[in-house]
């Protein structure tokens, strides 16, 4: 490996093997066996402790509704404020990896999330909650994709394929593992049980990372103070968008006056940084490489795809919630739907052809065709016990897309600029 320069942004001198892929990626030198091992475990780690923390809450929600006195329509705030800081950070995230590193990133929010959660144990208090699922939300966002290096870095070069696969799929395995264990975890302090588990989970993984560093990548000077002009304008309209989405249905579409003002100051907000970045020559938000084919045929892939698969999540479990079970009353569900993702990020793993990234797609949706129909007969009686076999072919089937649908979508849309 070569030795790092004393200027940051001075090039290195990358052998051929170890040269990254794309700007602010780590090199890929040769390690050891046992390095791999254990650069496979920490990016199983990393995947996890991005999904699993709001997994956990996700699948506690009414119980934590109670702790917190709150209506449904508050505790539904917990998931949404993830999703509005995890989609708003991302905009900063390309270019701060470029330009930082991604493991700064990574500590640095680590850190935040860690001192966050620890406080919270001292409040109990739904304000604060939000504040550990906010700063959750941003540490989300860079620990997908650093699960994803620290796959990279556990394969050779000629299984690059499959650590791909484990990186973008192995997040998925958080929503059964939350069903699975999040009660006994209620039973130590109530929802304090949660929260230690979380910040457990972010100690060990901020361990992890500060030990077993990624190796250097090229770095560049990128932002422009432009791009906080984008930001500040982008980020609340999507946080808009998606605190819309996630409590119009809760509130209702046409009867909180909210979400009219909600939706009428996302559009002027989106449309003013879109009109802002369009002609800028080092954009923030690449507006020409968004607005093309390959990138919004992997837009409505993602989109149709989140929508097929909301039958297990919010169709299934939702309605075994309503009709009153409670987690550790589908516990065997939980295990088949977590059987059926694995099975499918092994079987991904093992067909995975770029050259034929269509036919595992369409057996994938076939699948979940053939549960959806099965799950069409159910009734007011149906019992988890009776749903195994159709959430065992949905998880599999959700699995065994992602990776070929990504990669199929993402294969041409990749920017000719290197700083994209």
């Amino acid at each position: 490996m070569p030795r790092r320069p004393e200027n940051p942004y001075v090039p290195h001198d990358w052998a051929p093997h170890e040269k990254p892929a794309i700007l602010g990626s780590p090199s890929t030198p040769i390690h050891s066996t046992p390095k791999r091992i254990a650069y496979g475990i920490v990016g199983l780690l990393v995947c996890l402790t991005g999904a699993l923390g709001n997994a956990v809450v996700t699948a506690n929600l009414q119980n934590l509704q109670g702790t917190f006195a709150a209506w449904s329509t508050e505790i539904a705030w917990l998931p949404a404020v993830y999703v509005m800081t995890n989609v708003s950070i991302n905009l900063l995230l390309v270019k701060f990896r470029q330009q930082f590193g991604l493991r700064a990133f990574t500590e640095g929010f680590l850190v935040l999330y860690v001192l966050v959660t620890f406080f919270h144990l001292f409040v109990n208090d739904l304000s604060s909650a939000m504040m550990v699922r906010a700063a959750h939300g941003m540490v989300a966002a860079a620990l997908s994709s650093l699960g994803i290096y620290y796959q990279v870095q556990a394969w050779p070069a000629r299984h690059r394929l499959k650590a791909l696969t484990i990186g973008i799929t192995g997040s998925s395995l958080a929503i059964p593992l939350a069903r699975l264990f999040s009660t006994e975890l209620l039973q130590l302090d109530e929802w304090r049980g949660l929260y230690f588990f979380e910040l457990g989970l972010a100690l060990v993984s901020l361990a992890c990372v500060m030990v077993l560093k990624l190796p250097p990548s090229d770095r560049k000077k990128v932002f422009e103070k432009k791009d906080f002009i984008t930001f500040i304008l982008l980020a609340p309209g999507m946080a808009l968008v998606c605190a819309v989405l996630s409590l119009g249905r809760l509130d209702w579409w046409f009867e909180a006056p909210w979400i009219g003002w909600a939706l009428a100051g996302a559009v002027v907000l989106i449309v003013s940084a879109i009109a802002f970045e369009h002609n800028r020559s080092n954009p923030l938000l690449n507006t020409h490489w968004l607005s093309s084919g390959s990138i919004l045929r992997l837009g409505l892939i993602m989109l149709l795809m989140r929508i097929v698969l909301a039958e297990q999540n919010t169709g299934v479990i939702g309605w075994l919630q309503y009709v009153g079970l409670q987690n550790e009353q589908m516990t065997q569900l939980a295990w088949s739907i977590f059987a059926g993702i694995l099975c499918g990020i092994i079987a991904s793993c093992l067909t995975l052809n770029p050259q034929r990234l269509y036919w595992p797609t369409a057996t994938a949706l076939a699948l979940i065709m053939v549960a959806s129909l099965l799950d069409s007969q159910s009734t007011i009686l149906t019992r988890p016990e009776q749903l195994m076999f159709s959430q065992f072919l949905l998880g599999f089937g959700s699995a065994f897309f992602l990776a070929p649908a990504m990669l199929a979508g993402s294969a041409g849309s990749l920017p000719t600029s290197a700083t994209w």
